[in-house]
């Protein structure tokens, strides 16, 4: 019986990694019980799958092997032949786009606090472009970086020190079935499995890595092949194995499902029938069974011996504030923690309005005045000083104006922000344009919301004391008033600089389906990119259309092509939403849709400003006609193909002092998940 156990428990060590000779070979089927060392997002799921990355933005995650490892030989300090194979996907969640990659790293540490993610890889940051320690890095990468020369945004590469390639190839392989080892292209965020081979031959000096998809046995040609003396490169004590990865813009996971190494010979072979299986692609139920009942397990555990402690100090920490006497300049925008909490019903779950990109959003009522309230949680800007945010938080709560959501003021707590803004009882606008089951806005009250978004966008952009660049102009942060009067809100990436300067070159972010070209090359966001995102917006209003939404044959169809069709066509006036049932002012309707054209023209200086926009909408500009200049997505997609790119999206570069980043929401809307990369 003895005997019988032991052989168990062996096997079962056996399916997670075996181990021979002090460490020199090693295999992963699953990371199940694996003692990995991991930090940033890196997680074993539960079914033995390494997960590097989720759906949290520009954040970088590692996972090595626990034990260090000799490259080196002792006598002779010559690096020593190895090989691993490991089975990675990359699996996003919009089709055809993903984040920045992965790397294999050998490396003489797993400290890599000081790295950033992006197109960093988690690896390096922008002070030190070459590493500060030997690494050697193979990466898969996904998006093309100027700045490190890559080749095109699917490509491997072999890094040394730094992360431009030694040497470069678009992904694929050599199909040893085809006769003469035809090349085959693969795409790295297929969201299919895939296996990647790394070879290094210390007598000859020559590093191989070969690619194939998972059932595909491994190619005798490899991808790439560079003679590179690793001698000087390994440290002479030991050197860490394992994988780096960051997130960016686009929501992205990478994923390892299986991984061997070897040190003087061949890594032992991956058994792929018992690799774990990728999750389905898309969010699955949480079980409110399990969220309800492992809390109060975990609390009926210690709930005896520290019952009476933890209900002295929960009682002194309960409102517990942050407070600092240079808050004092502030006044009244700072509200008292106890209120908030007392006017949320202490954020319980039933006057939860939604979730978004900086944190989650309370329905709450202030005593004794009454006053309907919105209150988002958000953490604090680890990349900004706290009292320069908070003053910054002020200064947009001085925003003024009829058509902007009011930011109230704020509260400090722990390592939190509480932002209270004023409560539109209608919600957003992207409900009742899109949500079937409400009734369809009728046209003068969308003429209406118009108006008054492009005249809040006028004050942000030219009346007030400061430029404020909104950053993610569209339907869910358009909300609505009892009277259905439009009220811009959600200043959660506004950025603000001084009238006469340029802006700086920053983190992309927005939408997907709002972002203007030359925003998504150069990462600078001015008045004209959110005029950009105004004209999208301005056709979703009048067609009752998403800016990207599913075709035939499950293909993307782009609302701003879609109506640029009707409009060559001669038929513009079929674009409007069908809902309205032809019940619409025809001149106010063309006028809208060629705005919108006008407005998303891809070269930045061909838009107009927000002003002249209001001429049209006041009907003192007759109606716009679109200049010849004009092109859709889909020709500016073949005109980057054949080198036109840097034509199509030109723009001069230019710098601005600090940005704010504050969030605002109200009744009844949702908030939105943002796209934040480089």
């Amino acid at each position: 019986m003895l005997a019988l156990l032991l052989f168990i428990l062996l096997s079962r060590q056996g399916e997670v990694a075996s181990s021979l000779d002090d460490g020199r070979e090693f295999a992963y089927h699953g990371f199940a019980g694996a003692n990995l060392t991991l930090d940033g997002l890196a997680t074993i799921l539960p079914g033995g799958l390494l997960a590097l990355t989720n759906f949290t933005y520009q954040t970088k995650a590692h996972a090595f092997h626990p034990s260090p490892m000799h490259f080196l030989t002792k006598t002779t300090s010559v690096a020593r032949s190895f090989s691993t194979s490991f089975v990675f996907a990359i699996v996003s969640g919009y089709d055809g786009l993903s984040d920045h990659g992965l790397a294999f790293v050998v490396a003489p540490t797993t400290d890599f606090s000081t790295a950033n993610a992006g197109q960093y890889l988690g690896l390096l940051n922008a002070t030190n472009g070459t590493a500060s320690h030997p690494i050697l890095a193979v990466e898969l990468d996904t998006i093309l970086t100027p700045e490190f020369r890559d080749i095109n945004s699917n490509h491997v590469g072999i890094d040394v020190n730094s992360l431009v390639s030694r040497q470069a190839r678009p992904a694929g392989y050599y199909d040893d079935a085809a006769g003469g080892g035809a090349f085959r292209n693969l795409s790295l965020n297929s969201r299919e499995p895939m296996q990647l081979w790394v070879d290094y031959d210390g007598v000859s000096k020559q590093l191989n890595v070969t690619l194939a998809p998972v059932h595909v046995p491994k190619p005798k040609n490899p991808l790439l092949s560079e003679a590179v003396d690793l001698s000087t490169l390994m440290a002479a004590d030991a050197m860490y194995a394992g994988f780096s990865a960051s997130s960016g813009v686009v929501f992205t996971h990478h994923y390892v499902l299986g991984w061997s190494f070897g040190l003087d010979g061949p890594a032992p072979p991956l058994d792929l029938s018992r690799l774990p299986a990728l999750p389905r692609l898309g969010p699955k139920p949480r079980s409110k069974v399990l969220d309800v009942v492992l809390p109060l397990a975990t609390a009926s555990l210690v709930a005896a011996a520290l019952a009476t402690t933890f209900f002295f100090v929960w009682r002194r920490r309960r409102f517990a504030e942050v407070r600092e006497d240079w808050e004092d300049e502030f006044g009244p925008h700072r509200y008292a923690y106890k209120d908030l909490h007392r006017a949320t019903d202490g954020f319980r779950e039933r006057n939860l309005l939604g979730v978004g990109g900086f944190g989650r959003v309370y329905k709450g009522v202030l005593s004794p005045s009454n006053l309907e309230i919105a209150v988002k949680r958000v953490s604090h800007d680890s990349r900004q000083g706290v009292r320069e945010f908070v003053a910054e938080v002020v200064s947009i709560g001085r925003l003024r104006h009829r058509n902007l959501v009011q930011l109230l003021g704020y509260c400090r707590r722990k390592d939190e922000l509480l932002l209270v803004y004023d409560c539109m009882s209608n919600g957003s606008l992207e409900k009742h344009l899109h949500d079937p089951h409400m009734p369809a806005i009728f046209w003068p009250e969308r003429y209406s919301i118009v108006k008054g978004v492009a005249s809040g966008l006028l004050y942000l952009h030219e009346d007030w004391e400061k430029v404020v660049v909104h950053r993610d102009i569209k339907a869910s942060n358009v909300l609505l008033d009892e009277q259905m009067n439009g009220h811009l809100g959600d200043f959660g990436l506004a950025r603000l600089y001084d009238h006469g300067t340029d802006a700086q070159t920053t983190h992309v972010v927005g939408t997907m389906g709002y972002l203007a070209p030359e925003l998504v090359r150069t990462g600078k966001a001015t008045p004209l990119t959110d005029v950009f995102a105004f004209g999208v917006f301005l056709l979703e209003v009048a067609c009752g259309r998403r800016p990207i939404e599913r075709g035939e044959h499950d293909n993307r169809v782009v609302l701003v092509d879609w109506v640029l069709e009707h409009h060559r066509g001669g038929s513009i006036l079929e674009a409007v939403d069908p809902r309205l049932m032809g019940k619409f002012d025809l001149e106010e309707a063309i006028l809208v849709l060629k705005l919108g054209l006008l407005c998303t023209h891809p070269l930045p200086n061909a838009r107009p400003g927000m002003r002249k926009v209001m001429q049209y909408l006041e009907g003192d500009q007759p109606t716009p006609d679109l200049p010849p200049t004009y092109v859709s997505y889909a020709m500016m997609a073949l005109m980057q193909i054949e080198g036109f790119d840097s034509y199509v999206m030109s723009t001069s570069s230019s710098t601005s002092p600090t940005v704010a980043s504050i969030g605002a929401v109200s009744c009844g809307s949702s908030a939105t998940v943002l796209a934040e990369g480089r």
